[in-house]
């Protein structure tokens, strides 16, 4: 996503600060689905890990380097079936990651080499904050435990029917954060 404006913010200036507007983009526009669907409180814990789900999910997809405010609405379909149950999500994410950083290499590696023309790679320079930051949101999901309810759970006896009763299970931030995004995505 190439945003400029008087001064640089791609990275390539004279240790100028570079601007990570594609990840800021796509939690921003993770942070307005979920708000949208007002499935849960914006302070929570789940609205983390949906937001940086979602977020991973819209920044990952976009293979051309450009999120365009006017492909958002075409690229919800996408989204959906990306998150969906039945996908395989975190491998997904994985790929896309180690994709991109060595591509980031690869980039650096003929700047070096030139010299003389900052390297992008689907318009992503080589001090890439964007990928830095995806790949801190990846790194708490999967590092981060939520206490949630425990699907697999055999219902019977005395578990009771509200929402804070019953047998609950620490799960990655990821597995509870995907079907909320998507949830999300559906409900927007």
């Amino acid at each position: 996503m190439p945003h400029r404006g008087q001064e640089s913010t791609d990275g390539t200036g004279d240790g100028e600060l570079a601007v990570p507007m594609a990840w800021l983009y796509a939690e921003y526009i993770a942070d307005e689905l979920l708000r949208s669907g007002d499935l849960m409180p914006t302070t929570s814990f789940e609205f983390r890990a949906g937001r940086d789900a979602l977020a991973l999910t819209v920044f990952l997809s976009d293979t051309d380097g450009e999120l365009s405010g006017i492909r958002v609405i075409t690229q919800l379909e996408t989204w959906l079936s990306l998150t969906a149950y039945d996908q395989p999500w975190q491998e997904w994410v994985q790929k896309r990651l180690a994709d991109l950083t060595a591509d980031t290499a690869t980039a650096a590696l003929s700047v070096s080499a030139t010299a003389t023309v900052p390297a992008t790679t689907a318009g992503r320079t080589t001090a890439d904050p964007d990928l830095a930051l995806a790949r801190s949101a990846w790194r708490w999901l999967q590092e981060t435990e939520l206490l949630a309810p425990d699907l697999n759970a055999v219902p019977g006896g005395a578990a009771g029917a509200g929402e804070d009763e019953g047998p609950k299970v620490w799960t990655p931030a990821w597995q509870l954060g995907l079907p909320l995004g998507h949830l999300a995505i559906h409900l927007f």
